[in-house]
């Protein structure tokens, strides 16, 4: 069965919120709530792709502390970056 554009949003909202580390739960699990809804089909699959490199590296790319690979260096990791957690 095929998954609908809310249904894999949805899906995606749900993962980010529990990659295994906290830390990237937290920044993932806020940042999916604010765009992912707004996301196209070609942000969800950067996006996605994204849950298939270790949660350390997302977060330390996300946060600056390592230089973000080439094929990861896109548009909704810009994003990423820039998102801040209100607390």
């Amino acid at each position: 069965m095929t998954e609908t554009p809310d249904q894999r949003r949805k899906r995606l909202i749900h993962r980010s919120r529990y990659t295994g580390m906290k830390e990237t739960d937290l920044l993932l699990g806020a940042f999916a709530d604010r765009y992912v809804p707004g996301f196209t089909a070609e942000q969800l699959d950067r996006y996605e792709r994204l849950f298939e490199a270790p949660d350390p590296d997302i977060f330390d790319w996300a946060t600056g502390r390592q230089l973000v690979p080439p094929d990861h260096d896109h548009d909704v990791m810009a994003l990423l970056k820039n998102f801040k957690i209100a607390v």
